[in-house]
């Protein structure tokens, strides 16, 4: 398509940066980010104005969505504000026709990232430079530099420059030299040898907040729609943009808007914050109020540790205790008490929340203990591990309980570390011990261009047996209900052993199915060791053995594990069978917590396909259980063999129960997805993981949430 010069178009810009560097000072960042004017969403699901980008970022932590729709596009984002600063949306697009009238349905994944360069402060704007698709099919391939400017408390302003689709319209040069051709070949890798290369253009607009909930919009757009147009989805008859956005609540946004001069077009955004839940607080019971002992000089006598040796006092110790437990929702596993000190080791079986459940855990001891008992030494278990030792001397809990920031005071009181190992009274019905629970499971493939969104509906029917310490039998079956992933009808073209690609045929001939049937024996053998063995149905498509070992001091950022695993390929049935393939896999892995929450995790070894390489993961986990995170991996399978997408990517996305709810639970799976499931670089899904499970448990996870301790 021709592109003209309009005057305008060169002018806008010039006056908005005018009006962005000099204009009147912000009020605060922070109070734009939160308060009404908080930043709205774009067509590409990021910080905008209509189509066009804006400088201000989302608050650190919020997790956005959005859908919009014009000109036979529809576009799915999902982004999240890793960090004060820098921003990542992942994309789903659905285009009509692509490049031609007779074109096909194109449906595209693509990446973005963007840094903040500047926070608006005085006369200064916001300032960011973002890369828009950096690693996908180059579809919507740009990037730009632009800033914003609040001009009072309900007036922004913003200008840019675009280069890639956001310089293809209006362009004033090319300052950085042509563009190289675009060649994605199988997709999925950058290619930074094109960014900020090639015409570069204006782009602006305006936004006007007329009343709490109502925000008026009009852009200047730099990208020329060419294929779209081409196709006949629209005619781009202006560059101006204008729309109308009605703020329903603080989580959901509706938008209207007139396009191109040709097209109406909708959005939907919801923002999701981990700290700041939908039901304003947590709700559910409060905890047990502490009960203080008598002073010492007015009752001597209550100090005396004579009881220590009258037949059956502690057994009638450890059944309080273990009442008082059951009504907060903690199960007593043993307690060990001389005189002076009492060891009670837990099993936490419904606060997300370590702390809370420590705290709780306190509570009932000290309405339970003689008052001779000083200290409690409260130990989680998990799968029959002690994972920790919180020691709390009985005194700061009676002296902190109603004082002003108790929660940091008791924290400066409070050791944690590695747990004891006292003579341990052990609660009757403990082990061995039957569970188990049914519950609904949903079950989705993404992405697939025949259809990219399926789904079951179903059933899961869990249960576990606990045969002794840490031995632990479980299993699970499933029965679908409702859905249509078994009418797939994908043939893999892998030119690696099919670990992954046939997963639609497990969904066509496995139901009811047997997710999974295993033995499991865990150990703590040594201080900061701990050990796992497997063996069974592992997963949906393999079973075999697993072992592991994992180093982990408590106090420690750094663990590091090693795993082995000796696995064949089950039958498509789900059933009891395998097929021929087997294969030896495993992994080296270091773990480090950082600060602020975020979590790394490097894994190099042997994958499904006998594909050699590494992942690397980075996480964000909330004290509230929120967790956001990606995944990269690159084995020594090329390109070519690993098909589109040129190596395994994903996204790692975790919103709890609790945080949804307010009630206590620790419901929430941790769901993985794939822009495109592959064979290179698979992984064993193997549940129970020694490092996943005892985190929560350790020192700085502990003190990420301790301030729940009280709750």
């Amino acid at each position: 398509m021709a592109q003209k010069n309009d005057r305008w178009g060169r002018l806008l810009p010039a006056l908005l940066s005018s009006a962005a560097l000099v204009g009147a000072p912000a009020v605060r960042a922070q109070a734009a980010v939160t308060g009404p004017g908080a930043p709205s969403l774009n067509f590409y699901g990021v910080s905008g104005l209509i189509d066009m980008p804006s400088a201000q970022p989302q608050p650190d932590g919020q997790f956005d969505l959005s859908v919009s729709h014009f000109g036979g596009t529809t576009r799915t984002t999902m982004t999240f504000q890793i960090s004060p600063r820098i921003s990542g949306s992942f994309r789903y697009s659905s285009i009509l026709h692509w490049g031609s009238p007779t074109g096909q349905h194109l449906y595209d994944r693509s990446l973005d990232l963007r840094f903040q360069l500047l926070r608006e402060h005085g006369y200064l704007p916001d300032l960011a430079i973002g890369v828009q698709d950096l690693a996908g099919t180059g579809v919507y391939s740009s990037e730009y530099l632009v800033a914003t400017k609040s001009l009072g408390p309900r007036l922004k302003v913003t200008a840019g420059l675009g280069w890639g689709r956001l310089g293809s319209y209006g362009a004033i040069g090319s300052p950085f030299g042509p563009r190289p051709a675009n060649n994605f070949g199988y997709g999925g890798t950058p290619h930074p040898g094109e960014w900020f290369r090639g015409p570069m253009a204006p782009f602006g607009g305006i936004e006007w907040q007329a009343t709490d909930r109502l925000d008026f919009k009009l852009e200047y757009s730099s990208d020329a729609y060419t294929q779209e147009v081409k196709a006949g989805l629209f005619q781009r008859r202006s560059p101006w943009n204008a729309g109308v956005e009605y703020r329903v609540n603080k989580q959901l946004r509706l938008g209207a808007y007139y396009l191109y001069g040709s097209k109406v077009g909708i959005s939907l955004q919801m923002a999701l914050n981990p700290n700041d839940r939908p039901t304003g607080g947590v709700l559910g019971p409060g905890p047990l109020p502490i009960a203080p002992r008598p002073a010492r000089a007015a009752d001597p006598a209550a100090y005396a540790t004579g009881w220590v040796v009258e037949p059956g006092k502690v057994d009638s110790l450890r059944d309080q205790t273990a009442k008082l437990l059951a009504a907060e929702g903690l199960e007593l596993q043993s307690l060990s008490v001389d005189g002076t000190t009492a060891q009670l080791r837990i099993v936490n079986k419904q606060y997300k929340s370590v702390p809370q459940a420590i705290g709780r855990a306190a509570r009932a001891l000290s309405r339970s203990m003689p008052a001779s008992v000083s200290t409690f030494q409260i130990v989680p278990m998990v799968a029959g591990v002690p994972a920790s030792m919180v020691t709390i001397r009985r005194a700061d809990l009676e002296r902190l309980d109603f004082a002003p920031d108790n929660a940091v005071a008791l924290r400066k009181r409070v050791t944690i570390g590695d747990p004891t190992a006292p003579f341990a009274l052990s609660a009757p019905g403990h082990i061995p011990r039957f569970t188990w629970g049914i519950g609904p499971y949903v079950r989705a493939s993404l992405f697939d261009p025949q259809d990219p969104v399926r789904a079951d509906f179903g059933l899961r029917l869990g249960a576990g047996y606990r045969l002794a310490p840490g031995l632990i039998l479980s299993g699970a079956v499933t029965k679908k209900i409702v859905g249509n992933l078994d009418q797939s009808t994908r043939v893999s073209n892998s030119k690696l052993p099919h670990v992954r690609s046939d997963a639609n045929l497990y969904d066509k001939y496995g139901d009811p199915a047997l997710e999974r049937l295993q033995l499991a024996w865990y150990r703590h053998p040594a201080e900061n060791i701990y050990t796992r063995v497997t063996v069974g149905y592992l997963e949906r498509m393999f079973g075999g053995i697993s072992a592991e070992v994992l180093w982990k001091p408590v106090a420690s950022r750094l663990a590091l594990g090693a795993e082995l695993n000796y696995v064949k390929q089950r039958a498509y049935s789900d059933g009891l069978g395998f097929r021929n393939y087997q294969v030896a896999t495993g992994h080296v892995s270091a773990y480090y917590q950082f600060n602020g929450g975020y979590f790394g995790e490097i894994d190099a070894g042997r994958y499904l396909a006998g594909d050699w390489g590494a992942t690397v993961t980075f996480d964000r986990v909330f004290a509230n259980g929120w967790r956001v995170g990606a995944f990269v991996t690159k084995t020594n399978v090329s390109a070519a063999q690993f098909g589109e997408g040129s190596f395994d990517k994903g996204l790692r996305i975790q919103i709890p129960l609790s945080w949804a709810l307010g009630y206590p639970t620790q419901a929430g799976k941790l769901s993985v997805i794939h822009p495109l499931s592959r064979d290179g670089g698979a992984r064993l899904d193997v549940q129970g993981r020694l490092y996943e499970m005892l985190r929560d448990n350790h020192r700085y996870a502990i003190d990420q949430d301790w301030g729940r301790v009280w709750r």
